[in-house]
């Protein structure tokens, strides 16, 4: 189905700065796999896109002169750690061409079919010191369509700051300079610890505690087993409104009113809870992510390119609560995980993680010697990132707009992102994964009781 035409290393145009940039807490964390993106753009009017693989090779050259880290390695040290090393020896651009039509895709769901759109990694054959921290495959189809799409180091950067790389590319692609305030920032020790080593033991931080069990259940090995399925539900803005009206509703005024994202994410955990059909007394956790930008005092630049997001864990609830009370109990419970991240919350969670002998038990990958599955966060609980603020449509490399940005896989049950529609101001776009036995029951509940609660 797909034929590659080449494969290049690009390297910085310019001399970059050589060493050791050192990671900050919270990239030690971080899954050391990529993240798949893909980006996908359509002739418009039948005209041909203007695309020209030497534009898109030279530009990636001028755009790793300014985030120079992308173009070095990683290497591990000791505790499970990791260590990233400047030293300009490039990313990776793949180009393809597709003899399957574009629309032969459907509408873009994170399924198998998908995964020949974008680059990736044998992490049991190649070692992280050989791995490019960012690949991209531009697929060509027979109608003039293109797929750019990308993987990132999940140690490298957030989807912030992915996306300001992405975005400052296809700048430069179309002929354009940064400005400065398009300019990276680079320093990650903004969010190291502030005791060095810390000087008092430190207990578990919520933040890295183990979500609740099926109950009966010890492990989550029977439940890994099951098949899951993909799909992307559309949520129009009348749908949207409605759930926000719905989670608003007991609300005691003068409250700030419950956003789109408090809403509908409150609704898909209660929709969840109800088709996995388990005992009332289920205890459940909603594991959400806060961008901690503006969170952490000082705060840091917007520029900030690095991870700068940290895990929201819910209060555990019971299946009774979230199915017998309104919308508004869920919406509040995201709520309060989201405004627990204090710069308190943070600065101990970033003291926790320096005090750990081996992070490797922290890190979302368990076996930092060879690939292994994230750990699992599905059945009974739910994984919900928001990607409404996320400019996924600004990447223009002079093609106009994507028609459609979004995940390149989703294979972990209760995994889901909330997602803008780029064809309906105000509607949303949910990509998600639940077990195959699930997933027609929860697409029925889910619009279902959107009118229905």
């Amino acid at each position: 189905m797909i034929t590659f035409k080449s494969t290049s290393l690009i390297v910085p145009s310019e001399a970059t700065p050589n060493g050791l940039l050192p990671l900050s807490e919270i990239d030690q964390a971080m899954q050391w796999t990529h993240a798949p993106l893909i980006i996908i753009y359509k002739p418009n009017n039948n005209k041909t896109i203007p695309f020209s693989i030497e534009k898109m090779k030279y530009s990636l050259s001028r755009a790793l002169v300014h985030y120079y880290p992308l173009a070095g390695r990683l290497h591990w040290i000791e505790g499970g750690r990791l260590e990233l090393h400047c030293n300009a020896m490039g990313v990776q651009l793949s180009e393809a061409y597709s003899e399957a039509e574009l629309d032969e895709f459907g509408d873009f769901t994170p399924n198998g079919l998908i995964q020949h759109l974008f680059p990736r990694i044998d992490y049991t054959t190649t070692s992280i010191e050989e791995q490019p921290l960012f690949l991209v495959q531009v697929t060509r189809f027979p109608c003039g369509g293109l797929c750019v799409g990308t993987a990132i180091s999940h140690i490298m950067a957030d989807g912030r700051a992915a996306m300001n790389f992405t975005n400052a590319w296809a700048k430069l692609a179309r002929g354009e300079e940064l400005g400065c305030d398009e300019m990276p920032f680079h320093d990650r020790t903004m969010l190291r610890s502030r005791q060095a080593p810390p000087v008092r033991p430190l207990s578990d931080h919520i933040a890295f505690t183990k979500p609740p069990l099926l109950i009966g259940c010890s492990d989550t090995k029977a439940e890994q087993k099951k098949e899951t399925s993909a799909a992307l539900l559309k949520v129009t803005k009348e749908q949207v409104e409605e759930l926000q009206k719905k989670a608003n509703q007991n609300m005691v005024m003068p409250a700030r009113p419950y956003t789109r994202y408090e809403a509908v994410a409150g609704h898909i955990w209660r929709c969840a809870c109800k088709v996995r059909a388990g005992d009332n007394c289920q205890p459940t956790r909603a594991l959400l992510v806060a961008d901690i930008r503006n969170r952490i005092k000082p705060p840091l630049p917007q520029g900030y390119f690095g991870n700068a997001i940290f895990d929201a864990l819910t209060s555990t609830c019971l299946y009774a609560d979230l199915l017998s009370k309104p919308l508004s109990y869920a919406s509040g419970k995201l709520r309060e995980a989201i405004e627990a991240v204090t710069d308190e919350y943070i600065t101990s969670a970033l003291d926790f993680i320096a005090s750990q002998k081996d992070v490797g038990p922290l890190r979302k990958n368990f076996h930092i010697r060879g690939y292994t599955e994230a750990p699992f966060l599905g059945n009974p609980n739910v994984y919900m990132g928001s990607w409404i603020s996320l400019p996924l449509y600004n990447v223009d490399f002079g093609w106009g707009k994507p028609v459609y940005v979004g995940p390149g896989i989703l294979h972990s049950d209760g995994k889901m992102f909330i997602m803008r529609d780029p064809a309906d101001e105000g509607s949303l776009v949910i990509a998600l994964c639940l077990q195959t036995q699930c997933m027609d029951s929860f697409k029925e509940f889910f619009y279902k009781d959107i009118y229905d609660l």
